[in-house]
């Protein structure tokens, strides 16, 4: 069979969405991924295909994900069509006791007790990697986000792609963090997933880098820079090359030369898919504005090193849009005008002037995100100085709620 010619940038989009499955009642997780696919395709197979979308598990039995199996060529359409599927996994799941929950982390889940990894199809892949990592861990077992695909074609628009998108990631969660609590309180960060998938595959640096990936020219240049090292270095540890794949790869943007897509991997799953599409249309149309050269040419973007943006992601993964960024350089390259600036600050600037149509889809997640601040913050306010355990399931029981009927979340 003829491979697909690859997609120019932005001619399509893929979009997966991770919720974890908790106890209808407590909302405590449910290992019961297995038994949920199972019920939609008759096996134990990791994949359901439903047409358009599909269906899967990846590493631990409480987690399912959703995704468009093809490329879309529009965003708009896609936030009704995974809010049905939506609705059919949460029909599917109440025989057996259980919901969908939202949300970048369980709030008391404790992965050293409850982590149940995927027995089935592809288990010694899963396998491999908890002997080398070690899955029990949050940031590994217990991280539920959306993973944004962009396609390119060929060296040059990759290199465009993957510089534009190197800029937005540090202040994504800014925008999408979810995950305020952990280990039953509030953690200190908004985005506490981040924080935890940032030290979770440590053992082996070269896996994950400063999270931030280093600026690339072309694929030569990633492979002999990024995925050679990786290899080498994870090749005592995996001597049968179970792990040797690009996917393993763990920065929040990585390019899967698979399927000629780039994956951003940094923003935390939403209350319903209407705010995730949200996120990831105000973040693409920012992404193709730098693209586009709108405020700054490629060689300046290039330029910006890797400590300067991964000091700003470690900003927003503590404060989110209360983040002060006050990096005038990088603020030039996205055409702000001041000096410094909140996070938040700098997206209501972003959304304003990137070309996002602004009486769309788009507008009324975005401004409650933009004026009330990401969901991560929405869930403190919720929350207020009760941090029980009965309030919290009270704060996540809403946030259930708000998945299954597809509300956005405000206080």
């Amino acid at each position: 069979m003829r491979t697909p010619p690859a997609l120019h940038a932005f001619a399509g989009y893929g979009i997966e969405l991770e919720y974890m499955i908790v106890d209808r009642q407590t909302l405590s997780v449910m290992p019961v991924a297995d038994a949920l696919l199972r019920a939609a395709s008759g096996s134990n197979g990791l994949d359901v295909d439903r047409g358009r979308f599909g269906w899967s598990n990846e590493i631990v039995l409480h987690l399912v994900e959703l995704k468009n199996i093809r490329p879309e060529p529009a965003l708009e359409p896609l936030a009704t069509g995974f809010q049905a599927e939506v609705g059919v996994i949460d029909r599917l799941l109440a025989p057996l006791g259980a919901r969908l929950m939202p949300g970048g982390m369980h709030p008391w889940m404790d992965p050293a007790a409850d982590t149940r990894l995927w027995p089935h199809d592809h288990a010694p892949i899963y396998q491999a990697y908890d002997r080398i990592f070690g899955c029990r861990q949050h940031g590994q077992a217990n991280l539920q986000s959306m993973h944004l695909n962009l396609p390119f074609a060929g060296d040059d628009e990759f290199a465009r792609l993957h510089a534009a998108v190197r800029l937005v990631l540090p202040i994504l969660p800014a925008l999408a963090a979810s995950s305020p609590v952990s280990d039953n309180v509030p953690s200190g960060y908004l985005d506490t997933r981040m924080a935890a998938y940032s030290t979770a595959v440590q053992r082996i640096p070269t896996v994950i880098g400063q999270v931030i990936p280093d600026t690339t020219g072309s694929r030569a240049d990633y492979e002999a820079q990024v995925l050679a090292p990786m290899y080498r270095d994870i090749a005592p540890f995996d001597p049968e090359g179970v792990l040797r794949h690009e996917w393993l790869n763990a920065r929040s943007a990585i390019p899967r030369f698979d399927r000629n897509a780039l994956e951003i991997r940094v923003i935390d799953v939403q209350e319903c898919p209407q705010a995730d599409l949200a996120i990831a249309a105000a973040a693409t149309a920012v992404i193709r504005a730098l693209y586009d050269g709108k405020w700054s040419p490629l060689a300046m973007q290039q330029a910006l090193g890797t400590d300067a943006l991964a000091n700003i992601l470690s900003a927003c993964i503590r404060d989110a849009d209360e983040a002060m960024i006050d990096d005038a350089a990088y603020l030039r390259l996205l055409g702000f005008p001041g000096r410094s600036c909140q996070a938040g600050e700098l997206w209501r600037h972003l959304v304003e002037t990137a070309a996002l149509d602004h009486d769309g889809p788009w507008h009324a997640p975005l401004r409650v995100i933009l004026e009330q601040g990401p969901l991560a913050r929405r869930i403190l306010r919720a929350i207020g100085a009760d941090a029980s355990k009965a309030h919290l399931q009270t704060v996540y029981r809403a946030l259930c709620d708000c998945l299954e009927t597809g509300r956005i979340f405000v206080v």
